[in-house]
């Protein structure tokens, strides 16, 4: 399944604008707090798939029942650009384990490039939620590397996929190559991608526009 949230009428479609917008990039701090918001809007809509329980709470006045989730997930972010995303998560998710992978193109004088993953920090995860949180899906090749690794520390039941924005041929990529019930959350869908395999329209560098540009 996949859902694309820019394709409902939400104030989500604001912080997509304003992410996209080479002006309004140069205010990092703005564009880490969207990027929060909008993952904070994932959480929620992903927050509806999760299993329920009843619970008695005990007021000033008496006692009132809730339906209320049985379990945490567990949330993994693609370092570094996944970390505005990631406290969004948590944001929604307080009590979720969190799971962090290192993964970067290793850029060749050709002009091709490789994916490569120097850092796994993960808990177990067998038979439990796992959101994977990367903000560009480009050609899906980081959150395969990702995935493969996260198997090390157990089975997940369910998985979920969330990107702000993605192009098309990397969604139908990942599809393939992680289990077929995965649901994607998706902020947009692009597209076209570039020999170089950047996103275009996009936005850009997510990491570079979030804490700067590396060296």
């Amino acid at each position: 399944m996949i859902y694309q949230f820019n394709a409902h009428q939400t104030v989500f479609n604001q912080y997509i604008r304003e992410i996209r917008d080479v002006e309004l990039q140069k205010d990092r701090a703005r564009f880490r707090n969207n990027v929060t918001r909008m993952a904070e809007c994932m959480a929620y809509e992903i927050s509806k798939t999760l299993n329920y329980e009843l619970e008695v709470v005990t007021t000033p006045l008496g006692e009132a029942e809730v339906m209320v989730p049985s379990e945490q997930p567990v949330i993994c972010s693609i370092m570094r650009a996944g970390l505005p995303m990631h406290q969004g998560f948590l944001n929604f998710f307080d009590r979720a384990d969190s799971a962090f992978a290192a993964a970067y193109r290793k850029h060749h004088r050709s002009g091709e490039f490789e994916i490569e993953m120097d850092y796994l920090s993960c808990p177990d995860i067998n038979g439990r939620t796992l959101i994977i949180a990367d903000p560009m899906l480009a050609t899906g090749s980081s959150i395969e590397l990702v995935f493969k690794q996260l198997l090390q520390h157990g089975k997940p039941a369910h998985i979920h996929v969330a990107a702000l924005i993605a192009s098309e041929a990397g969604v139908n990529r990942v599809r393939t190559k992680l289990p077929e019930t995965t649901r994607f959350w998706i902020g947009a869908l692009d597209k076209e991608l570039t020999a170089q395999a950047y996103i275009v329209p996009g936005l850009g560098d997510a990491g570079d526009l979030a804490f700067g540009r590396k060296a």
